[in-house]
């Protein structure tokens, strides 16, 4: 899941709603705070070989990075988007390395979409275009937990679902000229084969809005405490100490379709997909933006996407 906000041309139907340029600059960074991780996280890089394509359309193809510089790769692009193009404010340490970088890197999987087709790099190879970062749950728990779990408590709804693995989504960016249905759809191609491919049950992230007044942001804060709220046994609620209501507009007051005119692209397509949002907000000023929880189990994902994201993982 990624951090979200909007500015961009009128809406596309579908998926081509999710990667707008003002979404992918607020939005992506997967409630991106900052806090100091614990000591394990100094673990080294473990990524997968050999390479392993998971989808391609045309010149675009996705598939998770190799090596430490794929990462790199990975980490400039989310600079470029998030504090060059975006609203987000670099540190020292970053605005020297000229990389969006943390200590969750070193532990998760990172989905990239390359244009074999674009003229290589300085190093010699093909640029990256897109990418999102994928945290396995087994791997979360050895070091401490989600990056999510820095706003919500996600702790009573993993246990409620103990058998359930869960995947992790964030820091996901587009280049503003791929930011289209090819490349949105080649990423949604490749978190889909991931999940499919690792048995993963439950997708879990956060998305956002730009702004930090939730007074502003009543109309659709409202919508989807009122209309998208989980089930109890979904639910999971943002910290105490961070907690913003939601409710914030009676439902008989709210105007679904000026609420939805006013929704991120990406949580629409995350709703369109099925998902839940979480019990509260959360206010990142660090990233000015107001955060909510997204929470997808994957059997709760309708037929024709599965379809249409590669249908032979419907017997997987």
């Amino acid at each position: 899941m990624a951090k979200h906000g909007d500015q961009t041309t009128p809406a596309k139907s579908g998926f081509m709603q999710m990667l707008r340029p003002h979404t992918m600059g607020a939005a992506a960074h997967s409630a991106i705070t900052w806090f100091k991780p614990p000591l394990g996280f100094a673990s080294p890089i473990r990524l997968p070989h050999p390479p392993v394509s998971l989808g391609r359309m045309g010149p675009l193809e996705v598939r998770l990075a190799q090596d430490k510089r794929d990462v790199k790769r990975a980490q400039k692009l989310r600079y470029k988007v998030f504090y060059k193009d975006g609203s987000a404010i670099a540190d020292a340490a970053a605005i020297l390395a000229q990389r969006d970088k943390d200590a969750f890197d070193k532990i998760c999987d990172h989905l990239m979409v390359i244009d074999h087709a674009a003229k290589p790099t300085l190093s010699g190879r093909q640029p990256v275009v897109g990418t999102y970062r994928l945290l396995r749950h087994e791997t979360a728990i050895k070091h401490g937990g989600f990056y999510t779990d820095n706003e919500f408590d996600l702790s009573g709804m993993i246990e409620r679902h103990a058998g359930l693995r869960f995947l992790e989504l964030g820091r996901s960016c587009v280049l503003p000229r791929y930011r289209n249905k090819r490349t949105v759809e080649l990423l949604w191609q490749g978190i889909w084969s991931y999940v499919k491919q690792n048995h993963f049950d439950v997708m879990i992230g956060c998305a956002s809005f730009e702004g930090t007044d939730p007074d502003r942001l009543a109309l659709p804060l409202s919508f989807l405490h009122h209309h998208a709220r989980a089930p109890e046994a979904w639910r999971a609620r943002a910290h105490p100490q961070r907690y913003v209501e939601m409710n914030r507009m009676p439902k008989e007051a709210v105007d679904a379709k000026a609420a939805m005119r006013m929704l991120p692209p990406l949580i629409k397509g995350y709703l369109r997909l099925g998902a839940h949002i979480g019990d509260g907000a959360v206010i990142d000023h660090q990233f000015g933006t107001t955060d909510v929880l997204i929470v997808m189990p994957v059997a709760a994902i309708g037929a024709k996407y599965i379809e249409h994201f590669g249908g032979e993982a419907r017997a997987a």
